[in-house]
């Protein structure tokens, strides 16, 4: 399909917002909190020498009180450093990207984000919100530039061997985005055609089984749908809930109705080791779960495009 001239517009102004989602967000150093007194705690939890082969990819570790965990050095760490660093992305709308009027990140992933921080430390605005691609998660935790990543990251076992996650927080599925008034509405439809998924995700690694259709990748999301608009390629594929932000910003994109072809668990990323900072996340997801801050968060951010939220994704523990 032809390119209409206003989306050659569109394109311009996506590739705008690219150049800027780029640039992370200068942060001054937050104030070390002061002192807590802390009373006697429990030992606490490490990971395991040998790791518990990986049957369900959203089993985490069972959660913990925070009090439980004081002892942890990497809870310590962030104490005493006075803030939490987290990856996010700064382009993915409803879940963390960046507002043209404020030039703040905001979404459902940047909520939880600082809602960890005021669990942690007491302040939900002491967090430096670190910008990352979707393939820099993973290197992102383990060269120490971040303490967790809250990045619409899905949960498999290949990552578990790299790193550790929280509890199940939100449940996706991968589907397909084109330009309205296309015939081709699932990835069977597109043989021969070209279709684009940010690199290093979850997304493209299931596109490239997909015989006949020609994979494409980009740095991010927005990346894709500069190539749709500029007539590179045919289609973007992802998660559902991603694939909604991005038609929010262009008229000419649309979701198809084609069932999801997976379900993307996302959890929340972190180093390997850090297993007494899961468990203490884990009783705080847990508590949201239940006490109806998840449910205000996704209503907030998804209610609009997706509709009315559904009941929390039930944790499984197991690690």
């Amino acid at each position: 399909m032809r390119p209409r001239p206003v989306r050659h517009l569109l394109a311009g102004m996506t590739s705008a917002l690219v150049l800027v989602s780029g640039c992370t967000a200068a942060y001054d150093p937050t104030p070390v909190p002061s002192a807590t007194t802390t009373t006697t705690s429990t030992p606490t939890a490490t990971a395991s020498s040998t790791p518990a082969a990986c049957q369900n990819a959203t089993t985490s570790y069972a959660p913990a009180s925070l009090a439980s965990q004081a002892d942890d050095p990497t809870i310590r760490a962030i104490r005493a450093r006075g803030y939490l660093r987290v990856g996010v992305s700064a382009d993915t709308l409803l879940f963390g990207a960046r507002n043209p009027l404020t030039g703040g990140i905001e979404g459902f992933d940047i909520d939880l984000a600082r809602a960890v921080a005021d669990y942690l430390l007491g302040d939900p605005t002491k967090v430096q919100l670190v910008v990352i691609t979707a393939a820099d998660r993973i290197p992102a935790l383990k060269d120490g530039r971040v303490d967790m990543v809250a990045r619409n990251m899905t949960m498999t076992c290949d990552r578990w061997k790299e790193l550790a996650f929280s509890a199940e927080y939100y449940r996706a599925g991968q589907k397909v985005l084109v330009t309205k008034g296309a015939t081709a509405v699932r990835l069977e439809d597109l043989a021969g055609k070209r279709v684009c998924a940010p690199t290093g995700t979850s997304s493209l690694t299931k596109l490239r089984t997909y015989a006949g259709v020609v994979a494409v990748s980009a740095a991010t999301h927005t990346g894709c749908l500069v190539l749709l608009q500029q007539g590179k390629i045919d289609a973007i594929t992802g998660d559902d809930t991603v694939l909604a932000g991005l038609a929010a910003q262009d008229p000419y994109a649309v979701v198809t109705t084609a069932a999801a072809v997976t379900a993307e668990p996302y959890g929340l990323g972190f180093k390997a080791d850090a297993v007494g900072l899961v468990r203490a996340v884990n009783g705080l997801l847990d508590a949201m779960k239940s006490d109806g801050r998840w449910t205000q968060i996704y209503t907030r951010w998804l209610a609009g495009p997706l509709g009315p939220a559904p009941k929390p994704p039930a944790s499984v523990y197991g690690r």
